[in-house]
């Protein structure tokens, strides 16, 4: 399947993304929003792994009374990052959107939020998002290609101890759907197969993706390069979301969400460990009919491979960045060092 204009997760008509970073010596942190149209769109959630941090994932079950979400936060700081939700829903409620609880202007925005581990990676253990830096992302948004690599909640992620960041993938299916993903790749496993130094993902790009870099005929320095680079298992997960614009349900999002996780395995190995809280929420803005089940599958299939290539155009995107806690080399500049 072909990838949409832009080969990211704004090609699914009425999605906005925006990013914000932390600045200041030892800073290395930051915030994404996810924001639908005013009306928001329709949302589930799968949660996996050992260590999740999340906000407002509960409402998202099919039994509960909320069905639209108003926006997406996926932040950086662990459990304190939480407070940039909170940014993000007062800017929100301010504004008049969310749902609503009284008479005008009376709303109380959906915000659910998933968080990766970061602290202390770039030398400042308190150095974390804040609803102002929410605030900032939610300001950001746009409809434009957002940026990948070291930008927004992917500035101080890592994937096997490699250089992780944001990446975002996109398909247009043969009846004109729209599925797309968005990832921040913060992994206690590898994407980089240890035996030939190729991402895992690699076999799942297609045309229009980000080309993986040649690597040498002789590997052993890249192996090498990578062994050393791999730095001990710490507290990690990778976040994102997978969305389209066909009319879904509250309970076919939350499949598209554990579908998504599928696409997550093919990428990162080992996936879902005890200190990774993985967690892909399902977003649908419904801009077009509810397809039938052979539609739903078709989006479920291409959710699953736009995750896959998330992954990879995330580690593709991402740099090098050296801090007071350590050099975090990026897969790019390994591969270049080796040849």
């Amino acid at each position: 399947m072909p990838p949409g204009p832009t080969n990211t997760i704004v090609d699914v008509p009425g999605l906005q993304v925006g990013h914000a970073e932390l600045t200041g010596e030892g800073a290395l942190s930051g915030t994404t929003v996810v924001l639908p149209d005013p009306e928001g769109a329709v949302a589930g959630v799968d949660v996996r792994g050992g260590g999740p941090g999340t906000r407002e994932t509960d409402a998202l079950d099919p039994r509960t009374l909320v069905e639209r979400v108003h926006a997406v936060v996926l932040t950086g700081g662990s459990a304190y990052g939480l407070a940039a939700a909170s940014g993000v829903a007062d800017a929100l409620g301010a504004a008049g959107r969310g749902f609503p609880v009284g008479g005008p202007g009376e709303v109380v925005p959906v915000v659910p939020a998933a968080v990766v581990f970061d602290l202390g990676r770039g030398g400042d253990f308190t150095a974390r998002p804040t609803a102002e830096l929410g605030a900032a992302a939610l300001a950001a948004c746009s409809g434009t290609a957002p940026a990948q690599g070291v930008v927004g909640a992917g500035c101080g992620t890592l994937v096997g101890g490699i250089k992780g960041g944001v990446g975002s993938a996109s398909d247009v299916l043969a009846d004109g759907s729209v599925v797309a993903a968005l990832v921040v790749v913060n992994a206690a496993g590898s994407a980089v197969d240890a035996a030939t130094g190729e991402l895992w993902s690699a076999r799942h790009l297609g045309a229009g993706d980000v080309e993986p870099p040649a690597l040498p005929g002789d590997r052993a320095a890249l192996l090498t390069a990578l062994r050393d680079a791999a730095a001990p298992p710490t507290l990690n997960t990778t976040i994102g979301v997978v969305a389209t614009d066909a009319g879904l349900s509250v309970a076919q999002c939350a499949k598209l969400a554990a579908v998504g996780h599928d696409g997550l395995a093919r990428a990162v190995r080992p996936v879902h460990g005890m200190t990774d809280g993985d967690t892909l929420f399902g977003l649908a803005t419904a801009t077009r009919p509810a397809p039938d089940l052979a539609g739903v599958q078709e989006i479920l299939t291409a959710g699953a491979d736009c995750v896959t290539r998330a992954v990879a155009h995330a580690v593709l995107a991402a740099r090098s960045v050296p801090t007071p806690a350590g050099y975090w080399r990026s897969y790019r500049d390994l591969v270049a060092g080796a040849v």
